[in-house]
């Protein structure tokens, strides 16, 4: 059997840490070859080997069958392997244009050649359908375009091998379709595609072989269209995995969060992105905004904890007035922020573990004696958090929170704002991005604190998510709540007719 890609026994290590462990992954022209595992377990480590962004300790790459030696991208580009990185990598004051040529410029005489380069590039996005502006600056585009862009570069540059990091982690469910499509189209026109996931329904819906790793080590290759999602998760986090979520009748208290009248305008215009919402959350409930992004949903968030100024509006956190109050104000009043951006609001990177750990928390007499951090209670905290929520990184407490995967960067986030011990719990797409085994958990500590007596207010993309998880759904279009709807006698399909605006129900 010829395969396009095999790497045969690759071992990567950093310093004492394996990040891949003897791993063998052999890719067969023409297909989708979906590689799975938990965050953290060497998808991506294994793909930057194959692209030329590390070198392995052990083994080998062949291509075509031919053994080659992939040192640094420019190698992995001539040998025609592109690769669609988790966070983009394009250069936000370009065009869309010229973040395509990037590299790969026609210049006459010192001049940038571009029409040759835009008859490409839009000959390209019809043929693919990737409907996309040349003259669109990357900053002013939405991130399913940012991707349409990345794959019109792999293109561009006439890659035949095809590396998707995790592509889907910041799409909508209808750009998920459409990137789907997409896979299958270049796959027909011969194109072979290594496709990173952990979502099993996408894996499903498009791959035709699956590579499963669990931390760094090859578990086995299998027929995707035979396997089950339960065997597939089970080999992924070596447990059954539970896909049904347990939660009792939920027993409602008092209003916790109360938000009247808010609106927030849109930075540098006179849109209002918030028009004039009012919801309450109480004790012991899980209420949901769902809605398509970019309905409001992120400002109003950043309007509940202080990150974006109120054009009107109050806020109320039992029963106090915290509308004017400062960021850590909040935080003191009793409110969690579980952030839709960890890298930006989450998370210090090139802090380690501990020092993130106790970011709203380090001023507290525990931590600190006549302003000096006592590290050595730090230490023992962060020690105890790693231990009580699962955190895996290579150097534990002292880990530089940068070279930690996505889902272990999440558990710090939850780990420290739960720890906290608050009464209003503000998730924000806390599962984008994570495997079944890091959501599975993050949906049993959001559960957790409801049955807990605390409230949850989620903002969710995911419908599965927004069904089973929350206990009343609050839809958010074009900045306003549209629906209030129990999630118990909503179905998908009517809940998306008001996502798009298709249909409205005005909160009771």
């Amino acid at each position: 059997m010829e395969y396009v890609i095999e790497m045969n026994h690759i071992t990567k290590e950093f310093g004492n840490f394996k990040a891949l462990d003897d791993v063998t992954l052999c890719v067969k022209k023409g297909e989708v070859h979906a590689l799975l595992g938990e965050n953290g377990a060497g998808k991506s480590t294994l793909m930057s080997v194959l692209f030329g962004l590390y070198q392995a300790e052990q083994g080998e790459i062949k291509i075509n069958g031919n053994p080659v030696k992939i040192n640094n991208p420019n190698d992995a580009n001539n040998l025609n392997i592109g690769m669609v990185h988790q966070h983009f990598k394009l250069v936000h004051n370009f065009t869309v244009l010229e973040s395509i040529v990037l590299g790969r410029e026609t210049v006459n005489g010192g001049f940038l050649k571009m029409d040759e380069a835009r008859k490409k590039v839009v000959e390209l996005s019809e043929h693919y359908k990737l409907k996309i502006d040349p003259d669109s600056y990357i900053s002013d585009i939405t991130v399913g375009m940012q991707q349409r862009v990345e794959i019109l570069k792999m293109l561009y540059c006439d890659n035949e091998i095809l590396i998707f990091d995790e592509p889907t982690a910041v799409l909508t469910p209808q750009e998920i379709d459409e990137l789907m499509k997409i896979m299958k189209n270049l796959v027909e026109e011969g194109k072979s595609i290594i496709f990173i996931s952990h979502k099993l329904n996408e894996i499903k819906a498009v791959a035709n072989r699956c590579t499963v790793l669990r931390k760094g080590k090859y578990i086995g290759t299998i027929d995707v269209e035979t396997a089950t999602r339960e065997t597939m998760s089970e080999m992924m986090v070596g447990r059954k995995v539970n896909f049904n979520l347990e939660k009792a009748e939920e027993k409602l208290g008092d209003v916790t969060l109360k938000v009247e009248g808010l609106s927030i305008m849109a930075k540098g215009s006179h849109k209002k992105v918030v028009n004039d919402v009012s919801f309450e959350v109480k004790r012991g409930e899980i209420v949901c905004i769902a809605g398509i992004d970019g309905n409001g949903q992120s400002e109003l968030v950043y309007g509940i904890t202080g990150l974006m100024p109120l054009q009107s509006g109050r806020i109320e956190v039992n029963g106090k007035d915290i509308t004017k109050d400062s960021i850590r104000k909040r935080s003191l009043a009793g409110m969690a922020h579980i952030p839709e951006d960890r890298h930006k609001h989450g998370l210090v990177l090139d802090y380690n573990l501990q020092q993130n750990a106790v970011l709203q928390t380090y001023f507290e007499p525990r931590f600190q004696r006549h302003g000096f951090i006592r590290f050595d209670a730090v230490r023992e905290y962060a020690r105890k958090l790693i231990k009580q929520y699962d955190i895996r990184s290579s150097q534990d407490e002292n880990s530089i929170t940068r070279g930690m995967s996505g889902g272990n960067q999440q558990k710090v986030i939850i780990a420290r704002e739960l720890d906290r011990d608050p009464d209003i719990v503000l998730a924000v797409q806390p599962t984008r991005g994570l495997d079944v085994g890091a959501t599975e958990y993050i949906h049993r500590q959001l559960i957790k604190q409801r049955d807990n007596g605390k409230a949850v207010l989620l903002i969710s993309l995911e419908l599965d998510e927004v069904m089973d998880v929350s206990d009343r759904i609050l839809v958010i279009y074009e900045g306003e709540i549209v629906a209030d709807l129990d999630p118990k006698s909503v179905t998908v399909q009517e809940l998306g007719l008001y996502m798009s605006g298709s249909k409205r129900k005005i909160a009771n």
